[in-house]
C-alpha cells in the first residue's frame, strides 16, 4: 500500500505490546500524518552557537522515557516522553540529543529523517550515487549521532563533538571529516 515501514513501527509503538493491536488502515493513515508531524517538528529544531547540553533537563526527561520502557516496556508512554522533550523548556541541543538517545531504542529514524527534510534537493546525477551503508544495520545510529556531532559542532560545543567521535570508536567507527561531510567506516 505504499506506507513507509517506520510508520507501521511508529503504529505499532503508540500500543502496548500485552494489548491486541487494532489494525486498520484510517489507523495507518493517522500514524503517517502523526509521524511526518513528528518528523517536521525535529526538523525545525536549530542549536544556536553557544548551546550547551542542559544536564538538568537532561536528567528530568530521560528518566521520563526509562520510566515509561521499565514500566513493563510501556512504548506507547515511551512515544509520549519522546513529545515532552519536544514541548520542554530548555535549548534545541538537549533536545536533539534526547531524541536521538530515545530514537535508539524506538528505531523511528527521527534524525535522519529531519535531516532529509531539511536537506537541499539532491541534483538527480547524486541521487544514483549509492549509498556505502546500504542494508548496514547500525547505518541509522551512526548517522544520528554524526547528526548529532554536526549540531555540537555547530554550536561550538566540541566537547560533546569530541565525545561523540570517541564513543563512536570505541564502538568501531571510525569519523573522517571531509569537504564533502562526514564518512564514516568500520575500524
Amino acid at each position: 500500500k505504499g506506507y513507509n515501514p517506520l510508520v507501521y513501527r511508529y503504529f505499532c509503538l503508540q500500543s502496548h505490546y500485552r494489548k491486541n493491536l487494532v489494525f486498520s488502515w484510517e489507523g495507518m493513515d493517522n500514524a503517517t500524518v502523526a509521524y511526518n508531524k513528528l518528523v517536521d517538528r525535529i526538523s525545525k529544531l536549530q542549536p544556536k552557537e553557544g548551546d550547551k547540553l542542559d544536564i538538568d533537563q537532561l536528567g528530568v526527561l530521560r528518566k521520563g522515557f526509562l520510566d515509561a520502557m521499565d514500566n513493563d516496556l510501556n512504548t506507547s508512554l515511551a512515544v509520549t516522553a519522546l513529545y515532552d522533550v519536544l514541548k520542554a523548556k530548555t535549548n534545541d541541543l538537549t533536545k536533539l540529543h534526547l531524541i536521538a538517545d530515545f530514537d535508539s531504542v524506538l528505531s523511528l529514524d527521527l534524525i535522519g529523517a529531519a535531516n532529509k527534510l531539511k536537506a537541499p534537493k539532491e541534483a538527480p546525477a547524486a541521487a544514483a550515487v549509492e549509498d556505502p551503508h546500504a542494508g548496514d544495520p547500525i547505518a541509522a545510529m551512526v548517522e544520528e549521532q554524526i547528526a548529532l556531532r554536526k549540531a555540537a559542532k555547530a554550536a561550538k560545543n566540541y566537547a560533546e563533538a569530541d565525545r561523540i567521535r570517541d564513543e563512536l570508536k570505541a564502538q568501531g567507527i571510525i569519523l573522517e571529516d571531509t569537504p564533502q561531510g562526514v564518512k564514516w567506516s568500520r575500524a
